[in-house]
């Protein structure tokens, strides 16, 4: 059976050259160049923190959709006055789909690009990005004159959204490399950015509308997000080879100060530099292509979707939950939202952080066992209308969802190093595109059936019973946490007859297969495992086969 890499389809062989190289070349002109940022001034790895958090700020924009709903709605359908309420309303709501189109492209761009920009670095991919975006900013003023929405779906929604792609996943690439000791921290305030600019840059749009106009508006906004994304991307750039810093190198690895290998490594070093390697961090050496395909990386995918798809789709909602079981009027529903993007940033920083102390497979156990806790108890809240409760569990499963998206940079660049981060992080931002797309259609589907059967927005049903299915969602996540393999051992052993699904309980190896669930035994463990490395040391001590002969 062929490989991709030997298929006859040319397609094929592209795609897997694409997702198979992560290698960044550069010239020693360019290592020389990257020491300094401008008039020789030394570039310091912490300069990169708040570069990147306003190139996520910028980003972030993005969740500021909203207010750009009725201005554009109003401006190309015109306003119809409600003789029931008296009130002047668009007769059509499509600008929202350009949010929903956005969201998708991000997801896709990122997934697609990301072995592009390992391969040519952050610096061109973040000045690529910001330049695709800038371009659907332009378009999208031009359809809003024209009153053609198709020009605005094409161009905030296509290209900006894949422009936003590709620049999300460019500073926290950058900055797994330069952080190896501070991976979550580096991650969670990266990451952070993009909450807060949806705080910051949403009170921007509406009166920059009243000054300039709303086409005008895009054309103000893209040229100053344009110029901010530049300045921010000529600081990004990736560590120089051999860099080191408090005792490790990119990897993690523990490096001595005198330079000599470590005492650990001595003994391992007559067999092979590599197999030694490998066996201690499988990440270290592994190829795109097969961290994509790995066990691991599909129950990561599960796991983070299920991470995500609560606070894509119930919080998308929180104003009018607010509003319409609530009781409470749109002043108070706007603080709730703002207040509640406080906590989605504070999440991303907070756990991303605490998880280079807890762990990050801990952290998500955390995150998801609490969002399973809040999605059971929720539908009694809302029914018995205790808001004091409800505005806790929401900020609680709000921090939970941005903790998530803090997390999982450094849980991947643990699982299969930094050289793949970049491509890895891209498709696993799929599973958010998903979650908020798909979830999201469904959610409304649910909803507006339950209207027509008689029920009102005002009762809590009509929210409820989509909380079920999204609680389902979130109890899979969690299942599939429990698989993830983060100890050496259950990623490296091999498989025994019947066995399918392995986990870690309180430290003891368990095997699920056609033989049932059987526990391992700390020495039966320790055996399988000592065989397992003199299996690697007699592999790469063996002789190369030339010419047919050993």
């Amino acid at each position: 059976m062929s490989t991709p890499s030997e298929s006859s389809n040319p397609m094929v062989r592209a795609i897997h050259r694409h997702y198979s190289d992560t290698n960044y070349h550069r010239s020693l002109r360019t290592i020389e160049s990257e020491k300094y940022l401008i008039f020789n001034v030394p570039f310091n790895r912490w300069t990169m923190f708040p570069t990147a958090f306003i190139f996520q700020a910028i980003c972030g924009s993005l969740y500021a959709w909203s207010v750009f709903n009725d201005p554009i709605d109003g401006y190309i359908y015109g306003l119809v006055t409600n003789p029931a309420t008296g009130k002047a309303a668009p007769p059509s709501h499509n600008a929202a789909i350009t949010f929903y189109i956005a969201v998708g492209c991000f997801g896709i761009s990122s997934a697609i690009n990301g072995p592009w920009l390992e391969r040519n670095g952050p610096k061109l991919a973040a000045i690529l990005g910001a330049t695709v975006f800038f371009l659907g900013n332009m378009i999208a003023a031009i359809g809003i004159y024209a009153k053609i929405m198709a020009l605005l779906y094409f161009g905030y929604g296509v290209l900006g959204g894949a422009g936003l792609g590709l620049c999300y996943i460019s500073p926290v690439s950058a900055l797994q490399k330069w952080f190896p000791d501070h991976r979550g921290l580096a991650a969670g305030f990266a990451v952070c950015g993009f909450g807060a600019g949806s705080i910051i840059l949403a009170k921007i749009p509406q009166p920059l509308i009243e000054a300039v106009g709303l086409p005008l508006t895009f054309v103000v906004l893209g040229c100053c997000y344009f110029v901010a994304m530049l300045f921010c991307a000529f600081v990004f750039r990736v560590p120089p080879p051999g860099f080191q810093v408090n005792g490790m190198d990119m990897y993690r690895n523990k490096v001595p100060a005198n330079g000599e290998a470590p005492a650990e490594v001595d003994a391992e070093a007559h067999a092979n530099e590599k197999a030694a390697q490998d066996y201690k961090d499988p990440g270290v050496n592994m190829v795109l292509s097969s961290a994509i395909f790995s066990k691991e990386y599909r129950i990561m995918y599960v796991m983070f979707f299920g991470n995500s798809i609560a606070g894509l789709v119930v919080l998308s909602r929180l104003a009018n939950i607010v509003m319409d079981i609530f009781g409470k009027d749109g002043a108070t529903a706007a603080t709730i939202v703002a207040i509640n993007g406080g906590f989605n940033l504070g999440g991303r920083l907070f756990f991303s952080t605490v998880s280079d102390k807890l762990g990050r497979k801990n952290s998500f156990f955390v995150m998801l066992l609490s969002q399973v806790v809040i999605l059971a108890t929720l539908p009694v809240i809302m029914e018995r209308q205790v808001y004091w409760a409800f505005l806790l569990v929401i900020w609680i499963l709000t921090a939970c969802y941005g903790g998530g998206f803090g997390c999982i940079p450094a849980f991947l660049c643990d699982m299969f190093g930094p050289s793949n981060i970049g491509a890895l992080h891209g498709i696993i931002l799929t599973a958010w595109s998903l979650a908020g797309v798909g979830g999201g259609l469904l959610f409304t589907q649910i909803y507006n059936q339950l209207l027509l059967t008689g029920y009102t927005v005002k009762d809590a049903v009509v929210y409820s019973a989509n909380l079920h299915w999204i609680l389902a969602v979130a109890c899979v996540g969690f299942l599939f946490l429990l698989f993830v393999g983060t100890n050496i051992h259950d990623r490296l052993l091999p498989q025994v007859k019947g066995e399918f699904m392995r986990l870690r309980i309180f430290g003891r190896l368990v095997r699920i297969g056609t033989f049932g669930v059987r526990w391992v035994s700390p020495e039966e463990e320790a055996s399988e495992w000592e065989a397992y490395v003199d299996s690697r040391h007699k592999e790469a001590s063996r002789p190369p086969i030339i010419d047919g002969a050993v």
